[in-house]
């Protein structure tokens, strides 16, 4: 199963491939398509690069010694070393709402985040059961491959709104005459944007796979999760955290809950928690 989401992810980043060359087709000319993309490379490089920094500073975490947090120490050691990867940056967040997230460009500059609130919520099994899904975020270059999915699809929205003040009038390079100049400024970003969700909903499939595998106990994550989501809708988000970092969490942070089977799960970050619940299930049954 996770060799199929590998694939599943790879295949919709590819999608976002051809979208970018449709719509560098439907504005017309190559060099406008290069620029946008070098834009999005540059920008989401910078962000790949900078993703722990970015991401501690504006849940305000902060680092802790094993002293202060003994426990925490040694669960995130035994998983990494199950993982044969570095010890990770551990921190901690104010944050009343329980969650959880990883961050970093690979292994060795990788850094754990939990706030407050899930030390508070999770027993240590299910706190495990978290953090092997964390730690499996880093070890799957996710970071990465979410900076190549954003970088693309900004490169789409730049397009489109190229396409919006420079597509118009006789433009003798779009091939696809006004219905192309249609579909690159309103279509596009929005297919792009589905996508992207997608990569992102396919990647927590994975860590959740993966993490349930290193930590060998899927019912403890699948615990958490369900205690995970219902905790996220009693308790606020704080301001200095923003919709754009919802992906890192564990649970989205904004949602609460997680639609099903609607138009909204196409936007959605993260999958409904019932599906992810439903796999560990499946993972734990293949276990026993």
């Amino acid at each position: 199963m996770i060799g199929l989401n590998r694939v599943k992810t790879w295949v919709l980043i590819a999608a976002l491939g051809g979208l970018f060359v449709l719509i560098g087709g439907a504005v017309g000319g190559q060099q406008g398509m290069v620029a946008a993309l070098a834009i999005a490379l540059v920008f989401n490089f910078s962000m790949y690069w900078f993703s722990d920094k970015i991401a501690i500073a504006s849940t305000r975490s902060k680092p802790v010694t094993e002293q202060e947090y003994p426990q925490l120490y040694r669960i995130v050691r035994e998983l990494a070393e199950a993982n044969r990867m570095p010890m990770p940056r551990i921190h901690v967040s104010e944050m009343d709402q329980p969650n959880a997230f990883a961050t970093g460009r690979n292994p060795q500059h990788a850094a754990v985040s939990v706030t407050r609130g899930i030390l508070r919520l999770l027993d240590e099994r299910e706190l495990r059961g978290v953090l092997a899904h964390e730690l499996s975020h880093v070890a799957n270059r996710d970071i990465l491959i979410g900076s190549i999915a954003a970088a693309i699809g900004m490169s789409i929205t730049f397009l489109a709104r190229m396409a919006l003040w420079f597509g118009h009038g006789d433009n003798r390079n779009n091939p696809y005459g006004a219905f192309g100049l249609i579909f690159a400024w309103i279509l596009a970003p929005l297919a792009a944007a589905i996508i992207q969700m997608a990569v992102s909903r396919s990647r927590e499939y994975q860590a959740d796979e993966s993490g349930a595998i290193l930590s060998g106990d899927p019912d403890a994550l699948a615990s958490a999760l369900r205690k995970l989501e219902a905790g996220a809708k009693q308790v606020p988000v704080p301001a200095s955290v923003s919709p754009a970092e919802a992906h890192l969490f564990i649970v989205n942070p904004f949602r609460g809950r997680q639609a099903s089977m609607s138009l909204a799960s196409l936007f959605s970050t993260h999958p409904p928690t019932e599906a992810r619940v439903a796999r560990l299930q499946e993972i734990g049954e293949q276990l026993r």
